[in-house]
């Protein structure tokens, strides 16, 4: 079967007799015509979306998607196909160029996928060793954790246990990896690794958390070093980086086990950091960037955050905005939109949405998971598997449809749902749930 990247409609398709006698060879050949070129538009609308990374291609976890069903059946929306065989982990799914990229584990081993927009797999490759807990409260927690990142015909991922490898898009080939522990001197994180790299121009930006590197620069084609960070204090934090303008630098801006930061994209200086610290020395929750200010959340009870970054001279001054113990996000991410802010709490449970300048609550609703946006609209994927519908609106708590997503295993519902050309995406361990959601 020819995967969808490679359908082309011919528009130079020829009618070369038009006699009485093929007149209805004619009228045929016409509505095949228009069947056809019906049949490549719709394959084209579907690829039209882009989804490079987690969180989206700018990472504000932001889908630009319109004409969605704001209404979903009671049983839920249609489900387009099912994929097996994923194995455990946490991975979301990144969309490019025709193709759906993911990661699992099975056998100890950590994968990752390539599947056609119809779900038919069209590689896996492997890329290493597993992490795999001792802990008896985590033995639901093995499995994947990083989101594959799409750019110009290549794969990234870093696995869980530091082995950051580059793979051509269309057969799964490798074209270069490091083994970040050894190169950098780095211990296995407490979770394993997390963060899902971030591609920036013709750099790759991660974090190994080592005693010779925390933070690493390497050019994303060939993977050679640009340069290193030892300077960033703390552990590592679980989440992931993005990228900003402000003060006059391009900085890469995350969160460690201890503290929020932002370094030169172009030196690797730490250009300032802010404590911010939880219970467990556990910070999973991406930062957001808007105008100069930095919003991040931290779970165990330790809230969120707005800073302000201001330039001074050379310097860039980090300075307290608000802060509160509201929406204490755990892992599950956090939107802004139109000035608010909506995500879950963990020991201050439930979906907020909090005021972008002051923190303030708005509204406060029952549940905890992961959410991502479309078309005005919020996707909540509760940890236990319930999907909801909400309104992404400041009025009050607006939830519109909601259904039962399938299990596919053990443990929670914690990979981040996607929305990209017309379909919700969900991963639960070993399956992935493709469902129609665009509206008539």
């Amino acid at each position: 079967m020819t995967s969808l990247h490679e359908k082309h409609y011919n528009g130079n398709m020829g009618i070369v007799e038009t006699s009485t006698t093929c007149k209805k060879c004619f009228q045929f050949g016409l509505i095949f015509y228009f069947v056809l070129a019906f049949s490549g538009f719709a394959a084209m609308a579907q690829d039209e979306c882009e989804w490079h990374s987690f969180h989206g291609p700018d990472r504000t976890n932001k889908s630009l998607e319109t004409g969605l069903l704001k209404v979903w059946p009671a049983e839920g929306p249609e489900l387009a196909w099912t994929v097996s065989g994923l194995g455990e982990g946490y991975s979301s799914v990144t969309i490019a160029d025709g193709y759906l990229y993911t990661a699992g584990m099975a056998d100890k081993q950590t994968y990752v996928f390539a599947y056609d927009l119809n779900g038919k797999q069209v590689w896996k490759k492997a890329n290493g060793q597993a992490w795999e807990t001792t802990m008896s409260h985590a033995r639901t927690y093995t499995g994947s954790r990083s989101t594959p990142t799409y750019d110009d015909g290549i794969v990234y991922h870093l696995s869980d246990m530091g082995r950051l490898a580059a793979f051509n898009y269309k057969t799964g080939q490798e074209i270069w990896v490091h083994e970040l522990r050894e190169l950098f001197d780095a211990k296995i994180p407490e979770y394993g690794y997390s963060e899902s790299i971030l591609i920036d121009g013709d750099r790759l930006y991660c974090n190994p958390a080592g005693k010779k590197a925390f933070m690493i620069c390497l050019n994303k084609k060939s993977g050679k070093l640009i340069w290193v960070n030892t300077e960033i204090p703390g552990t590592v934090g679980f989440s992931s980086p993005i990228i900003a303008d402000s003060g006059g630098y391009r900085q890469v801006i995350n969160m460690t086990s201890n503290c929020l930061y932002g370094v030169d994209t172009k030196t690797g200086k730490l250009l300032w950091s802010m404590a911010y610290e939880n219970s467990r020395s556990n910070n999973c929750t991406d930062a957001i960037f808007q105008d100069g200010y930095v919003f991040t959340s931290s779970g165990y009870g330790k809230g969120s955050i707005l800073i302000k970054l201001t330039a001074s001279g050379k310097e860039i001054i980090p300075e307290t905005v608000w802060q509160t113990d509201l929406m204490d996000n755990h892992h599950g991410g956090v939107i802004l939109n139109d000035g608010y802010f909506y995500g879950a709490g963990d020991r201050n449970r439930g979906w907020y949405c909090l005021d972008f300048m002051t923190g303030k609550q708005i509204w406060k609703s029952s549940g905890k998971g992961s959410l991502t946006y479309a078309d005005g609209l919020l996707y909540c994927l509760d940890e236990r598997g319930t999907m909801t519908l909400v309104s992404a609106t400041p009025e009050k708590y607006n939830e519109m449809s909601t259904f039962k997503v399938p299990s596919g295993g053990k443990g929670m519902h914690w990979a981040h749902p996607v929305v990209c050309g017309g379909r919700l995406y969900i991963r639960h361990t070993d399956k992935l749930f493709a469902y129609n959601i665009r509206g008539e």
